[in-house]
């Protein structure tokens, strides 16, 4: 199986670069990246294109998000310069899940074909696809994190270092910080006869990025929690809009956030191209219906039951959200969670072994996939 790794990653890569829009004009990470190999945090410039940057005096801007994804970035800053592509990053590391996803299902059944399954379900089935090829920052960092949390399972069910697994967990929680809630997952996966010592050993792994990301918002904002995303609405003058009314986060803003992931469709027009998706969403169960087999793991075992409360608490925070994640193609705030929903689906078919239906339904989640990135990154076909 390992001699298909490395063709797999390839192929995968290039798929991603084929169907790529071309280069991001959003490429908040790369701009960072450089900043911190030059020993600064901030970025001395704002084209008009990049709205969601903080300005603190002329010359000194601050980047919202996480930084993981411009830290992953640097040696690739450091080699080609701020120009660097940052779309080629999430095209790497869309792969990277790939084959970290055929590691995990094999890991979970020794079946190749079913590893080569969940590997097309993870790259091709999903819009992790759309958000690989694209790279733009904000769907990068969702990239980054679901590289991180995929390692992290495939560690947790394979060696269990506890360290390890809290260095991926970090590099995660610091490319999307709400994933971190998903502890309790990896805190059962690795439980050994020390449960202080295994504690201990993960606090280890994941404490450098906590202190790395206190750090980096006390020198910024004078305070540890990342204030400069709640700022964005009074930079981007949305205080009074209906998705920031009630402050940017609020539990208030889940039915709206539930309808994009359940209960939104494609455009169907009158005119060629007849049906198009829209930058407002598109439900998790049209653009995967594969998923639909998560619900089949046996839920005695308690991974599983673990797996679905990571799932939803992960689910609650992102859909606290004033914003539905637009603009996107499907759900993009899914992706946070997606890891262990992929895990999920694959003991689900595990449980029964592959049957056709299996792969009718994955041929669906490509072909819907395929459609959405074609008409959004190469014919532009998508609107409101």
């Amino acid at each position: 199986m390992k001699k298909f790794l490395l063709p797999i990653f390839v192929l995968t890569f290039m798929i991603y670069f084929l169907t790529s829009a071309g280069k991001t004009p959003h490429d908040y990470f790369t701009r960072l990246s450089s900043a911190f190999l030059q020993g600064r945090y901030y970025l001395t410039e704002k084209p008009s294109w990049l709205t969601e940057l903080i300005p603190v005096r002329p010359n000194k801007y601050y980047v919202v998000y996480p930084p993981m994804p411009a830290i992953v970035l640097m040696p690739f800053t450091f080699l080609f310069g701020e120009n660097f592509p940052q779309e080629y990053l999430a095209h790497i590391l869309g792969a990277g899940v790939v084959i970290l996803t055929i590691k995990l299902s094999f890991l979970i059944k020794k079946d190749k074909i079913l590893a080569i399954w969940s590997g097309l379900l993870a790259g091709l089935g999903t819009i992790i696809w759309f958000l690989s090829a694209t790279g733009s920052s904000w769907y990068l960092g969702q990239i980054t994190a679901a590289f991180f949390l995929t390692a992290a399972l495939v560690e947790a069910l394979d060696k269990k270092r506890a360290m390890i697994i809290g260095l991926l967990l970090g590099a995660a929680y610091l490319s999307r910080i709400h994933t971190l809630v998903s502890l309790p997952l990896f805190l059962y996966l690795v439980k050994g006869k020390s449960w202080i010592k295994t504690c201990f050993k993960l606090s280890l792994g994941i404490a450098p990025f906590i202190l790395f990301n206190f750090s980096y918002n006390f020198v910024r904002f004078g305070v540890i929690w990342d204030k400069g995303y709640f700022l964005l609405p009074l930079i981007l003058n949305e205080l009074n809009t209906p998705w920031f009314a009630k402050g940017v986060t609020n539990l208030a803003y889940i039915p709206n956030n539930l309808k994009t992931a359940f209960w939104s469709f494609p455009k169907l027009l009158s005119h060629p191209p007849y049906i198009q998706p829209s930058w407002a969403g598109l439900a998790i169960w049209i653009t995967t219906p594969a998923f639909i087999f998560s619900f089949f793991a046996p839920t005695k075992e308690r991974v599983v039951k673990f797996s679905w409360l990571a799932t939803l608490a992960i689910f609650l925070i992102v859909a606290s959200h004033g914003g539905t994640g637009w603009t996107q193609f499907g759900y993009r705030f899914a992706v946070d969670f997606y890891p262990f929903l992929i895990f999920l689906t694959i003991k689900g078919v595990a449980r029964a072994g592959l049957k056709w239906y299996h792969w009718l339904l994955l041929s669906f989640s490509i072909l819907v996939n395929a459609w959405g990135v074609i008409w959004i990154n190469k014919f532009g076909w998508i609107s409101f």
